[in-house]
């Protein structure tokens, strides 16, 4: 069978120094990009994880320390990762909780930026655990009748993985499930968006399920002393919890997530404590076609309007009449002449 692309879709699969998403480090990536008509690229990675790698780890994928210590590390390759996959959705086996956060740590760290709005990611196991709840080892046996050859190499489980899928869409074409509210479906279909949709059925904000959506599209936490709450509500209610969490071991995805959240309601905040306007207080009108210093006298003219100064003040001066003036005679003369005299 035919998968039903639009895009490409990347299966890929990583093998780790361990689980601790926030800790621990990639060692080797193997990517299946499967191109709309058919054809695929592959693409597989080794890398220094710049940490001694712990031998349970290396006992199960078979890769130890002397194996990559000469190998680039993730900073290194995270470019051409990024740019092999980046047209891609994803897809990948228990890929939404371990494999995709593992990888956007990674990324965040060697700062390369990588995008995952409107990408569609499919994993393989929720299809599986929610059919059959079987291993990968028994999907691929249960599904393709097969046994994994080299099982633990990540190309070996990403090419099962693969295999699994489009046996699991031919099985299940047709077949009904019934969700936990009762509703009967048929969830497994050869359709990318809609396999997004059932593989992601609790809605997780940060892959790592620290928080996930509620039925009215809001953000809450999913675990701890405020699990079930809107994140927004309990910013409100005790701000210190985000720096808790920014400060704390968490991953560093789920940080992102929650900062964006912060902004985003703080920002909203400050709106609201935005003062009003002021209203124009009576008579305060400019004159915008006047110019700027006739704007002035104008402006201040109509805050005072002519009936709320005292007229008195304003009338303009007046000489005192005292009648006609007199003519000059012989008395006004000598005063003038005493007056000027020379001592």
């Amino acid at each position: 069978m035919k998968l039903n692309l639009k895009r490409p879709l990347a299966f890929f699969d990583l093998e780790t120094t361990g689980t601790n998403i926030g800790i621990d480090r990639i060692v080797e990536i193997s990517v299946i990009k499967l191109h709309p008509d058919g054809s695929e690229e592959v693409g597989t990675w080794r890398i220094n994880p710049g940490m001694p790698i712990p031998l349970e780890s290396s006992l199960v994928h078979g890769i130890y320390d002397e194996h990559i210590k000469d190998e680039p590390a993730f900073k290194e390759l995270a470019a051409s990762i990024a740019a092999f996959i980046d047209n891609s959705d994803l897809a990948g086996y228990n890929s939404n909780k371990f494999d995709i956060p593992m990888l956007m740590e990674e990324f965040l760290r060697a700062n390369v930026l990588f995008d995952l709005d409107n990408r569609h990611f499919v994993d393989v196991q929720n299809i599986f655990h929610q059919m059959e709840q079987r291993t990968l080892k028994a999907a691929y046996q249960f599904y393709c009748d097969k046994q994994i050859i080299n099982a633990h190499s990540a190309e070996a489980d990403t090419r099962a993985t693969m295999e699994v899928l489009i046996a699991q869409i031919a099985r299940y074409e047709n077949m009904e499930w019934e969700d936990k509210k009762g509703n009967r479906l048929v969830p497994v279909v050869n359709d990318i968006e809609a396999l997004h949709k059932f593989t992601n059925l609790n809605k997780p904000v940060d892959f790592a399920g620290r928080m996930v959506y509620n039925e009215q599209g809001q953000e809450t936490f999913n675990f701890g002393k405020h699990k079930g709450k809107p994140v927004e509500d309990v910013l409100k209610i005790e701000p210190s919890y985000y720096s808790w969490m920014m400060q704390g071991d968490f991953p560093l995805y789920t940080k992102r997530k929650l900062e964006e959240i912060y902004n985003r309601w703080n920002a909203k905040r400050i709106a609201e404590r935005q003062p009003k306007p002021a209203q124009p207080k009576p008579y305060e009108t400019v004159i915008t076609d006047a110019k700027p210093a006739e704007n002035a006298v104008k402006k201040e003219f109509i805050q005072h309007p002519p009936q709320a100064h005292n007229r008195e003040e304003h009338k303009p001066f007046k000489k005192k009449d005292d009648g006609p003036a007199k003519p000059v005679n012989e008395d006004m003369l000598k005063m003038l002449a005493d007056k000027f005299k020379k001592g």
